[in-house]
């Protein structure tokens, strides 16, 4: 059995379940693009973070000594519950067995540096606790995924407030994109993109996550 770590909870289900690949979506959100000086992709832009970047509700952010520009990045995920390769947007659905909240913490100065080089993004996105995550509540229980409020305040002050209808790739298509190039498996994660309001937490923040149907995350900035 992994450590607990790497693991998640499903509300309804005897066991934890093990994560295998986490797979995260850029620039989902129009607004975000531009916040960010982004053009808005044509087609899904994924990257991936490690089982080890998962960190628990209640838990705490620790920024790595090579960055001193660490961004909140609220998201909603879903857990895999079955296996799809190549699948079809039609389809693509059917894989999903849960909905969850996330941080995709991103070391901004970081990533702005590996950018301008063309380099990966892992330094910036998959260092530990770079990926809090609630625990998932089953599918059935969200009457639609697109139409969800995604909010997150920092300290108590409100910083992201959008809805899941603003995705520019949905669900279905998404997912359909991923399986093209990976298996998806049950206990992968797939982090669907943020929101604008994105911006900068330091030691001793608060960090309070909340998605309509969902659920709640809230953790700190050690």
């Amino acid at each position: 059995m992994p450590s607990s770590r790497h693991c998640i909870r499903l509300t309804g289900a005897s066991a934890p379940i093990a994560v295998g690949k986490i797979v995260c979506l850029a620039r989902n959100y129009v607004a975000h693009a531009q916040e960010l000086g982004n053009e808005v992709p044509a087609e899904p832009v994924l990257f991936i973070k490690p089982a080890s970047s998962l960190l628990a509700d209640g838990g705490q952010i620790r920024i790595p000594p090579y960055s001193s520009d660490c961004h909140h990045e609220v998201e909603l995920a879903l857990l895999i519950g079955r296996s799809g390769q190549a699948i079809s947007a039609a389809n693509a659905m059917e894989l999903v067995s849960g909905y969850g909240v996330a941080l995709d913490m991103t070391l901004r100065d970081t990533q702005n540096r590996l950018k301008a080089k063309g380099l990966p993004w892992e330094l910036a996105k998959g260092f530990d606790t770079a990926c809090p995550l609630s625990d998932f509540v089953p599918a059935d229980q969200v009457s639609d995924p697109h139409q969800l409020r995604i909010q997150l305040r920092v300290n108590g002050e409100l910083r992201q407030d959008g809805c899941s209808d603003c995705m520019i790739h949905r669900i279905p298509q998404l997912l359909s994109f991923i399986s093209q190039a990976f298996t998806l498996e049950p206990g992968d994660i797939v982090l669907t993109g943020t929101p604008a309001g994105v911006g900068p937490v330091v030691s001793g923040d608060v960090l309070e996550a909340s998605i309509d149907q969902v659920g709640q995350l809230r953790v700190s900035v050690a």
